[in-house]
């Protein structure tokens, strides 16, 4: 154990200037979204979103949806022209007889997560896979959007 000596005016605790930064900015999107009329996390308890990850290989679009406890017969997807939208419901599984919950932090219900592509794919020719609580749904980049390579010729 080491020794420190007590100073009455020195802090321990280290001084960052943008500590509450992210505090502010969430009390001024609660307020917005109430003047504006959208659902709040603290009034529509019972709707979440997935996070996503996106990334974007030679030939497709690839995003990545988390839904850990969600089954796949509970999850659907949609493509209407630009926009790809994923909803589902988590069920919740508590509240067995003889059982008191004691603390629940997992948002439970329906979700609905909506993402714009980023450019025009092959609607008919997307798949999608369910493994782990990881939803990859792979988009075909349209024809005039991959890169093709042009020869050129010099003499």
């Amino acid at each position: 154990m080491a020794m420190v000596r007590w100073s009455p005016f020195v802090s321990m605790e280290r001084w960052d200037p943008f500590r509450n930064v992210s505090d502010i900015q969430e009390e001024v999107n609660r307020l917005l979204a109430g003047f504006l009329g959208r659902p709040t996390p603290a009034t529509d308890v019972h709707s979440w979103a997935p996070a996503v990850d996106m990334h974007e290989t030679k030939d497709d679009f690839v995003l990545k949806f988390e839904l850990p406890g969600v089954k796949d017969k509970d999850v659907s997807l949609s493509i209407t022209e630009d926009l790809l939208t994923v909803k589902g419901e988590r069920a919740f599984t508590g509240d067995s007889e003889g059982e008191n919950a004691r603390h629940i932090e997992r948002v439970y219900g329906k979700f609905e997560r909506s993402v714009r592509l980023p450019m025009p794919v092959q609607a008919e020719k997307v798949k999608a896979t369910y493994r782990d609580g990881v939803l990859e749904v792979k988009l075909p980049k349209a024809e005039e959007v991959k890169p093709k390579a042009i020869k050129i010729d010099i003499g």
